[in-house]
């Protein structure tokens, strides 16, 4: 799979200990790219694809590799997981180890996401569990491992990643928007308890994008969404990332509870 290219000038993630669910591809790829080049250290879990994984590795290990004057261990920098992020054994471990190595988290990003293209009447009742239990019940779960910590620091950053069919009366598959809504309760809820220990809380929804979903759709909804888009493209995973690292920035200093639209102007 290609990596975009990051273009623009990015954040300060200098020192940023940074953990991505779902990183090893797409728009989770992109963003741990970004806090790579930015000085951040980075972590990101994966549930399948090996070849997926050790590509997207080889790539942060590069950026990383080129940081001027870095005098960290390259390879203290750098870790990867597998595992289902419903797993809560593994959330355990990922955290755990983390806060072992690094003596923290300070960013966390919830990527991670799976769906199905199937009309309600098709969905089954294990579809409709897995697709919930990876894109919120992960969410919820490496939510509650890293909190901990970031209110004993009094400072951290979450984001976790939406979806534009959570926001915009729009042909979707029930269970993945259902899902992604959740993510706007959790992000709300979050953000008013964890926010007096000065953690924010915040959601990126993002419009039909270059990879995942948009191959998965047939090509008359692609055309569909692009009519009623008023930029008439897809988004790219770069452009998203660029939003999402300025999210969990020390620049964004005072957004909390938010839910950021990136669609074209759906």
């Amino acid at each position: 799979m290609p990596i975009m290219p990051i273009m623009h000038d990015l954040p300060d993630l200098r020192n940023k200990r940074c953990l991505v669910t779902g990183g090893s591809r797409g728009l989770g790829r992109a963003i741990c790219l970004g806090m790579a080049r930015t000085g951040a250290k980075v972590a990101f879990t994966y549930a399948h694809d090996d070849g997926d994984a050790e590509d997207t590795r080889a790539a942060l290990a590069e950026a990383m590799a080129v940081r001027a004057g870095d005098a960290d261990d390259p390879d203290e920098q750098l870790q990867v997981y597998k595992g289902s992020v419903a797993d809560r054994d593994h959330v355990r471990h990922v955290v755990r180890d983390l806060n072992q190595r690094w003596g923290g988290v300070d960013v966390l990003v919830a990527c991670a996401g799976v769906t199905q293209v199937l009309p309600l009447a098709l969905i089954e009742e294990e579809e409709w569990d897995e697709v919930m239990d990876v894109n919120a019940k992960g969410a919820f779960l490496f939510s509650r491992a890293v909190a901990k910590g970031m209110i004993r620091a009094r400072s951290g950053r979450i984001l976790y990643i939406g979806n534009f069919s959570s926001e915009r009366l729009i042909e979707a598959p029930v269970h993945f928007a259902a899902a992604k809504a959740a993510l706007r309760g959790l992000t709300e809820a979050m953000a008013r308890e964890v926010g007096r220990y000065g953690v924010s809380v915040n959601l990126l929804a993002p419009g039909l994008l270059d990879v995942g979903l948009a191959n998965m759709l047939p090509q008359h909804r692609i055309e569909e969404y692009l009519d009623m888009c008023p930029m008439r493209r897809l988004g790219r995973v770069d452009e998203l990332a660029e939003v999402a690292l300025f999210l969990i920035s020390e620049q964004n200093s005072f957004m909390t509870g938010a839910k950021v639209v990136v669609d074209g102007g759906l």
